[in-house]
């Protein structure tokens, strides 16, 4: 990666899941990383975790749906650690009920299509414009959001659709990003980590959160001629 030598990273809900690992993975690359984490003692618990591993990492109290949390946040990180390089947008909800995997439209709930959106689609909104700004202005910056390809539009079919749609959405402000910093430093990008044994994707999932990890660390860490507001599976293009 052209860049900073020792970059700063910010993995938001990253005290557990596919967020945990990719911190462990881009730590284990020489990235200084910060854990975002809605509880905070639930973020120092995963910093131990990290620490006993041999790697050090730091945790800031980060609640994406609430626009003050994000601010202060990012205030905190600048002040104590100096400007974010990196921002994965990883934090994520799948509250579709009932039947999980297998709910229906005609029965999603006002409430859930909100909790979703504010937390899947508004959280990754508000942390790129708290971000992208200063990325700009230093001339540097990697963005991955972690998305899944339940929300692609050229395979969508039917099941937890509050997720589908918030995750399609997500793509949406990949490419508009994306498209509004232009070619160049800035690489904004969306990927899927395919079905993870993580407390969200249960234990009858096909892949492990490092496996589901990997895309996510390799995006962030791409030099000055890798893609931008594309979509990825295993460091592979995939249609939107």
């Amino acid at each position: 990666m052209t860049g900073p030598a020792n970059p700063l990273a910010l993995v938001t809900g990253a005290n557990r899941g596919i967020g945990l690992e990719i911190a462990r993975q881009l730590a284990s690359q020489g990235v200084r990383v910060i854990i975002g984490a809605r509880d905070i003692a639930k973020g120092h618990a995963a910093v131990e975790v990290l620490a006993l591993e041999g790697q050090t990492v730091g945790a800031v109290a980060l609640d994406v749906t609430d626009a003050a949390s994000i601010s202060r946040a990012v205030a905190e990180i600048e002040q104590r650690y100096g400007a974010i390089g990196i921002l994965i947008n990883n934090a994520g909800i799948l509250i579709d009920a009932p039947g999980g995997f297998s709910s229906s439209l005609f029965d999603m709930t006002d409430g859930t299509a909100r909790t979703t959106w504010e937390t899947n689609v508004l959280g990754p909104v508000r942390l790129l414009q708290a971000v992208l700004p200063a990325m700009k202005a230093r001339g540097f910056g990697r963005v991955v959001n972690v998305s899944s390809r339940a929300g692609q539009l050229s395979d969508m079919g039917s099941g937890f659709p509050a997720y589908r749609m918030s995750k399609s959405a997500l793509n949406a402000l990949t490419r508009i990003a994306a498209a509004e910093i232009g070619p160049g430093t800035i690489k904004i990008n969306a990927m899927c980590p395919g079905w993870c044994k993580t407390d969200m994707g249960g234990a009858d999932a096909t892949r492990t959160a490092a496996e589901g990890a990997k895309t996510a660390v390799w995006l962030a860490l791409l030099d000055e001629s890798g893609p931008s507001g594309r979509f990825f599976h295993d460091c592979k293009e995939v249609a939107w």
